[in-house]
């Protein structure tokens, strides 16, 4: 990649390097997903790269969740920017619930603040916290977080269904949900 050259230091260098090799085919999965077409899908992970170029300094272990979630999300929007010059498609089109019912904007979001989510995430430990973004914030499939998170998509999805139940507890006795 010419980005490459554009580094003032080993290490930023070294660390893009890292991103590359260890997201590229993950990104670019993602962007079939939304584009299926290989050329745009390729066209749109390489301008994600150069948005993460341009953040690298936001990245402090290019191992991390939340790095790979970081590098979803870019992956994302930039397919969906895409997809939306390549086929006029109104933005309101491109928002899709969950493919397992729970649509976590309709049931939550209109009347929590995203802040209250997370602080109720946080209570109920790291692994779901991750599981559940993974899934509803960065519109990941189970085998996608399951490849992120080193488990199985089985796995990722019991986590995924406790969470979901735990949450909705949680919600329910604060009264913004009527059961799951």
């Amino acid at each position: 990649m010419i980005l490459l050259f554009a580094f003032d230091s080993v290490s930023g260098r070294d660390k893009f390097d890292a991103l590359y090799n260890r997201y590229h085919r993950l990104m670019l999965a993602k962007a079939r997903d939304i584009l299926r077409d290989e050329m745009l899908s390729e066209d749109a992970v390489s301008e994600a790269f150069i948005r993460v170029y341009k953040n690298l300094h936001k990245i402090d272990d290019p191992f991390s969740n939340s790095t790979a979630a970081f590098l979803v999300t870019i992956v994302k929007n930039t397919a969906l920017t895409i997809l939306k010059k390549e086929r006029a498609i109104p933005s309101e089109e491109l928002d899709d619930t969950a493919r397992d019912g729970f649509n976590l904007e309709s049931h939550v979001l209109s009347r929590l603040s995203e802040e209250r989510i997370y602080s109720l995430l946080d209570g109920l430990g790291d692994e779901a916290k991750s599981v559940f973004l993974l899934k509803y914030a960065y519109d990941l499939s189970h085998r996608e977080i399951g490849k992120i998170l080193n488990m199985s998509e089985n796995n990722v999805t019991v986590k995924l269904y406790r969470t979901r139940a735990r949450l909705s507890e949680l919600l329910a006795k604060e009264g913004f949900v009527h059961g799951s």
